[in-house]
């Protein structure tokens, strides 16, 4: 197979006059993000994530199919991962055993990775470097350096790009927060610092490309959920994606505010908290009390922080509307609180799940039901996107993490802002940085492999 991929994409392999950039993933859809910058010989990987997709039958989880890459893994300098959500990072422990490179990732990114090649039996096999904050190393051709930016999970980085023919900043998942609970903040200030030098190209994320205005920062979130659990009478349960850590240290905040103890319950949640305490990121003063205990509390002393945001049937929430989780069963009186987004192809999960919990007499807030804001996107909105290229002013834009609509949103908002050159492309397509901007439509044949379990 490695020769028949050798055979039909031999001619790809760029010169000492040629810088590339190849997405195999994540270019033209939302998740499982696999970048690849090429120049002189070498490649350089950046982030080895997985996607979902739904059919008939349910949700199924993939990969991108990395056999473009694989067939030259010789040339392959690293794989650096930008920040610890599941489309950036979790494809690397099925994937790594055909690209075989060393690994590049900050500490808490680094905790969540070497639990994953635990699982698959690859601790201690993979080369796993930790790199501290605002790190620079070369990588062959490539000089890095790595910008911490404000996201939903800690230790988020965008990377500067240095070679000999042209700069690129690869932003990651990204948005400007001024008020982002743990991290430092990411602002304007730090787009004039990295601009000093100017950048050749810009690949950013397009996620929020079609959103006006501006996201909510992670900060302003605590007087929203801070009343609504004051208001509760009962047990108080809230839902939110594990990974931001930022989330649970403002609900753990809330809880000791109202009065009520903070319980974690499901595995991403505790393996995301684990991580963050190992990497230092935990504060010491907020504690989390055992699960087991909160059947014991008054029930106005509870708050439970539960995975299955998106209805997951097997997550705790589904499990304690149903009745079928050990720790206590939610009922009438009972405030449920979605801190969450509804992810695209999760609606009839969702509700479904929200049907099934009025029935029972619980209080579902979402959202888009309370004035003030109870959750914040991660990603940035058209006026964030606007700060960053009068900041840096890139020569040509390549949106990247996003559908069809988010990237043509964005190169169009660019192209407003006096950007000349957009490539707006797909997964596949060949992205020719230097010795001239263009692209060579469908050039490496990609795919995705579908994980059996």
């Amino acid at each position: 197979m490695v020769a028949s991929w050798l055979k039909q994409h031999r001619h790809l392999t760029p010169g000492p006059e040629n810088f590339w950039f190849l997405p195999l993933g994540g270019c033209g859809e939302i998740g499982a993000n696999l970048n690849l910058y090429g120049i002189d010989g070498q490649w350089l990987m950046v982030d080895c994530g997985i996607g979902f997709e739904r059919d008939q039958v349910g949700q199924r989880v993939f990969y991108p199919d990395p056999s473009f890459i694989a067939a030259r893994r010789e040339s392959l300098q690293g794989l650096v991962i930008t920040h610890a959500h599941e489309d950036h990072v979790g494809a690397v422990a099925y994937l790594w055993p055909q690209l075989r490179c060393p690994v590049y990732a900050t500490e808490f990114t680094a905790q969540i990775l070497q639990r994953k090649l635990a699982e698959q039996g690859l601790l201690g096999v993979v080369p796993v470097h930790v790199l501290p904050h605002d790190a620079k190393c070369r990588l062959g051709h490539f000089d890095l350096q790595w910008v911490g930016v404000n996201h939903s999970t800690p230790q988020s980085y965008g990377l500067v790009i240095e070679t000999k023919l042209g700069r690129v900043f690869h932003s990651g998942d990204w948005k400007l927060d001024a008020k982002p609970v743990l991290d430092k903040v990411f602002n304007k200030q730090h787009f004039a610092v990295l601009a000093e030098q100017p950048f050749d190209y810009l690949v950013c994320d397009s996620t929020n490309a079609l959103v006006d205005g501006r996201s909510h920062t992670e900060g302003e979130l605590y007087a929203g959920l801070k009343k609504l659990v004051n208001a509760a009478a009962g047990r108080v349960v809230v839902t939110c994606f594990g990974s931001n850590i930022a989330r649970l240290v403002t609900l753990a905040k809330v809880a000791k505010a109202c009065g009520r103890y903070p319980a974690l319950l499901g595995r991403s949640l505790e393996r995301f908290y684990s991580a963050a305490k190992l990497a230092g990121i935990w504060p010491d003063e907020l504690e989390m009390i055992p699960p087991a205990h909160l059947g014991y509390l008054p029930e106005n002393e509870v708050l439970a922080i539960v995975t299955g945001s998106q209805g997951e049937k097997g997550a705790v929430l589904s499990r304690l509307c149903r009745g079928s989780h050990r720790a206590f069963d939610i009922g009438a009186g009972d405030t449920v609180i979605f801190s969450s987004r509804v992810i695209p192809g999760n609606e009839h999960e969702v509700d479904n799940l929200i049907r099934l919990l009025q029935l029972k007499g619980v209080n579902v807030i979402q959202d888009s039901d309370n004035e003030a804001p109870i959750h914040a996107s991660g990603h940035p909105a058209r006026e964030e996107l606007k700060d960053m290229y009068d900041a840096i002013k890139p020569n040509v834009l390549i949106p990247v993490h996003g559908e069809t609509q988010h990237l043509e949103a964005q190169a169009e908002l660019a192209h407003e802002h006096g950007i000349n050159k957009r490539l707006v492309g797909r997964n596949g397509d060949l992205f020719t940085l230097y010795p001239y901007p263009g692209m060579r439509k469908a050039a490496v044949s990609v795919g995705r492999i579908y994980r059996q379990d």
